[in-house]
């Protein structure tokens, strides 16, 4: 019948399909194809009893769909088509019409950009409920000092609420980067056809206002090849993942008992099949772990699509699989760090004796010698040289005496010296823009919060 005469080989049926993994498009499907009736009967296309025979089918439909009833018949290729064959099923002939002035490669194109924006608005909320418990327990942690580091070396010492305002801030650009998936999403697919157009007088900007797009894709050659909303999506999904992924790498090193600077709830923790003593970060390396995963998606959608000639080719077809895994793989992730993070406890005396460690003084040792008047550079040397005779001598810098400082660096007022070495004094010295001293600090928490208040 048609155009072949020849069955399909089942080999050939079983890569084609794709009705195994498109089925979570089904919303996304029925949503459309309501739009879609109502304008082809807006259009005088079908008529007024046809769109509301479409509407009462569509509806069994759906019902049959949230209710897990839906039967997926064989021969079914893919969601669309089972959606069609069961409405035809239901309402009889006008169920046929429903496909007037469109084709499967506009109807997918459409359903994956809803299904993107839909999760896009689902990863800003929840990046939004991450944000807030950072924040939370920056508050709660104010004045709680500990290191900072360079290379996992002590290098200055911060405040804990500094350090995690620096993840809120990472969060904030995932969050903008998921608004630009919104904008990518905001051309209308549907009313392409298959490459080139319809032959009906359809009226497309219906359809995007009914379904919350903003305008039409200007050239249907674009509408039904056009996948960068996949790339940016999944890209924006890859980098957030990163900065889940060092979340997560922190918190593994934090919780050692070499660092011991927090602890992980159990809730979020497993043992060893052997060791009784252990309490392993799982949930935690588990973030590190996943955001190679979605990288490779993104990889691989790349690799999909680099060559591709116009229009639609059933490549295209190998967008879902990534697309829904890096969806379903950072919503569970971002799920997880918020959970994780507000059950974490830390130990402030722990991190405050990390943080006292006088070496970490050093650079402010070198901006005193540079308020006498020396060169940085050279102060740099100067203090490096006081840094190497201490530990050579097994003393800290506050032991060194005035004739050993006099010794190693004239410049250097003695009292003044030890008055930075004060525990406190580094930390509050901090008073740039952004630095970490407690007046900035709570600056950052105010716009923080007002950054919550307008996402």
């Amino acid at each position: 019948m048609g155009r072949f005469r020849d069955p399909q080989d089942p080999l050939f049926q079983a890569l084609n399909s794709s009705i195994s993994f498109d089925h979570r498009l089904a919303p996304y499907d029925i949503e459309q194809s309501l739009a879609h009736a109502r304008m082809l009967a807006r259009s005088g296309i079908i008529g007024d009893d046809d769109l509301e025979q479409i509407e009462r089918g569509l509806a069994a439909v759906r019902e049959e769909i949230d209710e897990d009833r839906f039967v997926v018949a064989e021969g079914d290729e893919d969601i669309h088509m089972a959606i069609e064959r069961r409405l035809t099923e239901i309402v009889g002939p006008a169920g046929g019409k429903l496909h007037t002035a469109r084709s499967r490669n506009d109807q997918v194109a459409t359903d994956v950009a809803m299904l993107v924006r839909a999760h896009s608005l689902e990863a800003r909320t929840l990046l939004h409920g991450l944000m807030g418990t950072l924040v939370d327990f920056a508050e709660r942690h104010l004045d709680w000092p500990l290191p900072g580091y360079t290379h996992l070396q002590r290098a200055q010492p911060v405040y804990l609420s500094h350090h995690l305002l620096a993840w809120f801030w990472k969060f904030r650009r995932d969050l903008q980067r998921f608004n630009f998936c919104m904008t990518a999403t905001d051309d209308l697919p549907l009313g392409a056809g298959a490459l080139a157009g319809v032959n009906f007088d359809t009226s497309r900007m219906f359809v995007a206002q009914e379904l919350g797009f903003r305008a039409i894709a200007e050239n249907s050659l674009d509408a039904v090849s056009n996948r960068d909303f996949v790339l940016d999506y999944v890209s924006a999904a890859a980098t957030c993942a990163g900065h889940l992924s060092q979340l997560g790498g922190e918190i593994v090193l934090w919780s050692t008992a070499e660092f011991g600077f927090c602890r992980v709830s159990d809730a979020f923790t497993s043992g060893s099949s052997l060791m009784p003593q252990k309490k392993n970060p799982d949930a935690a390396e588990l973030l590190r772990a996943k955001a190679p995963r979605i990288v490779g998606r993104l990889a691989g959608l790349h690799g999909m699509l680099h060559g591709l000639p116009l229009t639609y080719n059933k490549d295209l077809q190998e967008d879902k699989e990534p697309l829904f895994d890096a969806i379903d793989t950072l919503e569970l992730c971002l799920r997880v760090a918020r959970e994780m993070l507000a059950g974490i406890e830390f130990d402030r005396e722990r991190m405050a004796a990390a943080a006292s460690d006088e070496l970490i003084a050093a650079t402010d040792a070198a901006d005193l010698l540079v308020r006498e008047g020396v060169p940085f550079r050279e102060a740099h040397g100067i203090v490096g040289g006081v840094v190497r005779a201490a530990v050579e001598r097994g003393k800290t810098l506050s032991e060194l005496t005035d004739e050993e400082l006099s010794e190693l660096a004239p410049a250097l007022p003695p009292e003044r010296f030890r008055a930075l070495l004060e525990p406190g004094a580094w930390l509050e010295s901090k008073v740039s823009e952004g630095g970490t001293s407690l007046a900035r600090v709570k600056d950052q928490l105010v716009q923080a919060r007002h950054v919550l208040d307008e996402a």
